[in-house]
C-alpha cells in the first residue's frame, strides 16, 4: 500500500497527521504548513480516502500497518502522531502496537471506544447521488445542500469530488469500502497494550466525541495523558479554532517534563 502523502518542512521533529474518516490530507494544509516553520511534517492520505490505492479491506489493523510501513519506507524515528477522529484511533492503535517508535501521542477529538455511528446520512447521501448524469458542480452542492443542511458538511464531503476527462464526477474515497467496513471504523480494537508515553487528548468544547465517561478508558490504554479543550468548535477542532488549535500543539511540542 503505497500511501500518497505530502511533506513540508525539513527541519525539527517528525511530525505524522493522520485524517479522519472521508477526510484527507488536504483538510490539513493549513495546519501542516504553519507548523513546517518549526518541524517536519507528514501529512497521509490513508488507504481509500484522498488519492490513496483503494482496497476492499479497511479496518484499525492495516491502516496501523499501513502507517507502520511508511515509517519504515521512509526511515523515519522520533515520531509525533497526530490523528484526529478515524485518524486518532489510528494514531492509538499504532502507539500501542510499536510504543518505542512513538515519541508523544496527540489525539484530536476522539477516544478509544466503540462509537454508534453519526455518519449514516451522509454516506446515504453520497450513494444516493448519480454522478455520472451529473457536469454541474453548484448542481452537486445543491443537492447535498438539501440533504445535509448545513455548509460546512457540504464543502467537507464535496472535498472528496474527482472529475473525468468527460466533466463527470467521482470519488475519490473508496465509498463502497467505507460504507462496508463502516461499522468496524466505528469501533477500537480489541488489546490489552499500554502506551506510557506522553499523550494529549484535544477536543472541541461543542463536540461530544470525548465525554467524562471517557476518562476511564482513556487512562486505561494511556496512563500518561492529559487534555486539552478548544473553545468553541465542534468536532473538526483544528477548522473550527485554528489559532488556539495551533496554540495548543506548540503548548504539547514544547513540553519536556
Amino acid at each position: 500500500m503505497e500511501l500518497n502523502y505530502k511533506k513540508y518542512g525539513n527541519k525539527g521533529q517528525c511530525i505524522i497527521i493522520l485524517h479522519g474518516l472521508l477526510g484527507s490530507l488536504d483538510n490539513w494544509q493549513t495546519i501542516a504548513k504553519i507548523l513546517s516553520e518549526q518541524y517536519q511534517i507528514y501529512s497521509i492520505d490513508q488507504r481509500n480516502h484522498g488519492r490513496s490505492p483503494h482496497s476492499d479491506i479497511l479496518n484499525y489493523d492495516v491502516l496501523a500497518e499501513d502507517l507502520n510501513n511508511f515509517i519504515h519506507q521512509h526511515q523515519l524515528e522520533n515520531i509525533v502522531l497526530l490523528g484526529h477522529s478515524m485518524g486518532g484511533k489510528v494514531a492509538m492503535l499504532y502507539s500501542l502496537l510499536y510504543p518505542e517508535k512513538v515519541s508523544k501521542l496527540i489525539v484530536v477529538d476522539i477516544t478509544p471506544r466503540n462509537y454508534s455511528g453519526g455518519h449514516e446520512l451522509i454516506l446515504e447521501t453520497m450513494k444516493t447521488v448519480d454522478l455520472k448524469s451529473i457536469t454541474s458542480r453548484k448542481t452537486l452542492e445543491d443537492f447535498f445542500m438539501e440533504q445535509l443542511k448545513s455548509l460546512s458538511l457540504v464543502q467537507f464531503v464535496t472535498k472528496n469530488l474527482g472529475r473525468n476527462s468527460d466533466n463527470t464526477f467521482y470519488w475519490k474515497c473508496n465509498l463502497e469500502a467505507i460504507v462496508n467496513n463502516y461499522k468496524l471504523l466505528m469501533s477500537f480494537p480489541q488489546i490489552q497494550n499500554k502506551f506510557s508515553g506522553k499523550t494529549y487528548f484535544i477536543k472541541g468544547e461543542l463536540s461530544d466525541y470525548i465525554q467524562k465517561d471517557d476518562n476511564n478508558i482513556i487512562q486505561q490504554y494511556f496512563p500518561n495523558s492529559k487534555t486539552f479543550e478548544i473553545k468553541n468548535a465542534t468536532h473538526w477542532v483544528h477548522a473550527d479554532n485554528t489559532e488556539d488549535f495551533i496554540n495548543t500543539i506548540h503548548y504539547i511540542l514544547d513540553e519536556h517534563e
